[in-house]
Parts: structure tokens; sequence; C-alpha cells
């Protein structure tokens, strides 16, 4: 632990990420406003003026509170999305990458057609057919990101299920599912974890892109991507509107890639020195 807090990568992105998650958390203790609640006498109120340390919106809603409430959405799109993802294509990658053959065939085709759909196009087609939503728009990260994970596992079961270990517990008797989730898989975590930890920042970035698109989550419930949808129409004359949600946007996405930069270089022998 003094090692990993003299390092600044550790240090500033475990400070932000604890901030973002703490606010996320408390978030109704901490707001100063009702996130929701519109006061038309606060209409576009400048930062530090009727009781809104951050300014209000065109309708007088606190930009604080709902970035304070609008980090729940962001969290809990990226860390959800993630997790299926990595459940999906760790299972794909390690059956793929143990059996081979006709199954690594059929599994990897599929994968490479995944992987020749653009992302946004995809996210569009289908948020247009079964609308807008915040699991919905988790479903569609998911299903568009558990390509890469299932590569990196195949690879890394492909170079593992030869070891020596491996062989000797199939000598031993060992089942199929015993090798595969005890054996090689607890040895190929490291690139799934710092992989896992870097799109979390990712997906952030999508949800709010999907959300000024219209295509994420409801307009009524406070997230940084509808905000900066509210507020481009009064970049001019109330920066403030969709300046500081851009900029939680920003330092939320730092505070993730700082920590993953920090697992790479810890959990791979060549980057220790």
């Amino acid at each position: 632990m003094r090692r990993a807090l003299r390092d600044p990568s550790f240090t500033i992105g475990a400070l932000i990420v604890l901030t973002v998650v703490g606010a996320a958390l408390f978030a109704p203790a901490i707001a100063p406003h009702d996130a929701t609640a519109a006061t038309l006498r606060s209409r576009l109120a400048v930062p530090f003026s009727a009781g809104h340390p951050l300014g209000a919106d065109a309708i007088g809603r606190d930009i604080l509170s709902r970035i304070i409430f609008g980090a729940r959405i962001s969290l809990t799109v990226g860390l959800a999305s993630v997790a299926v993802a990595v459940v999906m294509g760790t299972l794909v990658g390690l059956v793929a990458g143990y059996f081979g053959g006709v199954i690594d065939a059929v599994l990897m085709r599929s994968a490479d057609i995944q992987l020749s759909f653009p992302f946004i196009l995809l996210a569009i087609t289908v948020i247009a057919v079964v609308g807008p939503g915040l699991w919905k728009v988790i479903l569609v990260m998911a299903l568009t990101q558990w390509v890469q994970y299932a590569r990196i596992v195949r690879g890394q079961t492909l170079s593992l299920r030869e070891k020596e270990y491996v062989q000797a517990a199939r000598g031993l008797g060992a089942t199929h599912a015993r090798i595969m989730f005890r054996h090689i898989l607890l040895n190929a975590l490291t690139p799934i974890t710092v992989l896992a930890t870097l799109g979390i920042a990712n997906n952030i970035l999508l949800e709010a892109g999907l959300t000024f698109l219209g295509l994420g989550v409801d307009p009524t419930i406070p997230s940084w991507g509808g905000m900066l949808a509210d507020g481009r129409n009064y970049i001019e004359r109330a920066w403030w509107v969709a300046t500081f949600p851009g900029l939680a946007i920003t330092v939320t996405v730092l505070g993730f890639n700082l920590l993953g930069d920090w697992l790479r270089d810890r959990l791979d022998p060549r980057m220790r020195t």
C-alpha cells in the first residue's frame, strides 16, 4: 500500500473514483437540492448565487444536485455493462480456447461478425426498435463489447492449456470445468481486470454520448449526458449548464483510466522495476 500511495496514477485515480462512488452512494444526503425540482425564479442562475453552488439550468434545477445524482447513472451503466460483457466474453473465450476445433471456429467467426458492426449504428438500430432506457443501454453495450474479452481470454487459454500443471490436472482426472475455471481462468485474470477497468471509463463516455443523442436513459432521470444535451442551447449565455457536467465526465473517466494504467503496470511483470 505504501508503494501504491507513492504512485501518482493510483493516488489520483483512487481519490477520484472514491469521490464519485461516495457521491453516488450518498447522493440524497449530500445533494443540496432535489435534483428534479424546478424553480423558475432560479432559471439560469449563475454559479454561487441563489443557493446554487454551480448554478441552475434553464428551468431552475440545481446543477450540483443533478451532477451528484447523475453519478449514479454513469456508474451503474459503466459497472453493469462491463460486468455482463466480462461474463459473456470470458465464457465464450474459455470454451473456444480450451476445446478448439469446430467450436472455436464457430464462436470466433461469430465474434468477427459482431466486430464488423459499428457500435453507434448497432446502438441506434437496437434502441430505435426497443426504445431508450437504462437497462437497454446496458444490454446494448454488453452485447457489443463481449468480443474483446472473448478474444483476450481465448488467447490466454490457448497458451495456458498446454502448461504442465494443466496437463497434470487432466492426468489426475480433473473435469473440464475444473480445469477451465480453477487452473486456466485464475491465471488469465490480469488482462481481464485491466481491460475491465478501462472499459468502465469508456462506457461512461458512451452512455453520455447516447443520452446526448436522445438514445440513452429517460430524459427525466438526471444524467450527465442529458445535462449536456440540455445545456447545448445555452452555451453562449449560460456556459455553466453544460460545462460542469462535461467536467464531471472528464474527471471521472480520467480517474478510471489512471487506475487502469496503474493496474497494468502492477500486474504485468514486464512493467515492474
